[in-house]
């Protein structure tokens, strides 16, 4: 004979039912969220170089150790050259007429936060941090580079106006000869310096007349520091990192 289940035990029931349900919900594998990409933010009128010369060639020393410090300074997280947009229009033209004869622009360095700035004056105070010394600074106490111009506690890189360029030879990749390498903290590496060949001072010219030309102008003590003129932020140093 069936028997009806009596009120508590109907109650016992749906409580059971009821925290089941519960359970299952909570215990359940949470739903995987899909990762959105973290993309680079810049200032406004800034670019990414090699999207605006995308056949030019990049050899950003800051990022790695082939520097003057001897490893990567702070700020550049990518070997990323970052610019105004004036300045990446201006050598995007310097780059076509550089193309016309076989050669085309080879960038060391463009904006520079200003992060990298102070670590660069905090390198020049450790007298005994001369590792690199031999190979870019030989003839100069690293005390007296900011006395002597080869450095400065504020940049026109902050900016995003300045560029350390020189030309290479579009098959070879190989860069012509300028007397000296990039970064070389020495009077050798002045415009007019009467240690170089006449090849050589030629080379620096046809730099330099190629950038004046496009709106650059020369740094004399190193033949490849330009900084555009007219320059859209003239007061203004940034320090967001090169990513």
């Amino acid at each position: 004979m069936f028997m009806k289940p009596s009120k508590r035990i109907l109650a016992f029931i749906v409580l059971l039912v009821i925290t089941g349900f519960f359970i299952a919900d909570y215990t359940k594998a949470p739903e995987k969220k899909r990762l959105q990409p973290v993309e680079a933010s810049i200032p406004d009128r800034f670019v990414y170089l090699d999207e605006i010369i995308p056949d030019a060639e990049y050899d950003i020393r800051y990022a790695g150790d082939n520097n003057f410090v001897g490893r990567p300074i702070d700020g550049y997280l990518a070997p990323k050259a970052i610019a105004t947009d004036q300045v990446a229009m201006a050598l995007r033209n310097v780059q076509e007429e550089l193309k016309q004869q076989g050669l085309g622009i080879k960038v060391y360095d463009a904006y520079r936060p200003q992060r990298a700035v102070d670590d660069l004056v905090q390198w020049a105070r450790d007298a005994n941090d001369t590792k690199m010394k031999a190979e870019y600074y030989p003839n100069i106490d690293k005390s007296e580079l900011f006395n002597q111009g080869y450095l400065a506690y504020k940049s026109g890189h902050s900016r995003g106006s300045t560029v350390d360029v020189s030309i290479v030879n579009l098959k070879t990749k190989n860069e012509i000869d300028m007397g000296g390498q990039f970064d070389l903290l020495d009077p050798i590496s002045q415009h007019d310096s009467p240690l170089i060949t006449e090849e050589q001072r030629q080379n620096r010219n046809f730099l330099r007349s190629v950038m004046e030309k496009h709106g650059f102008i020369a740094y004399y003590k190193e033949w490849w520091h330009y900084t555009i003129n007219n320059e859209p932020y003239p007061g203004e140093y940034f320090d967001f990192p090169i990513l």
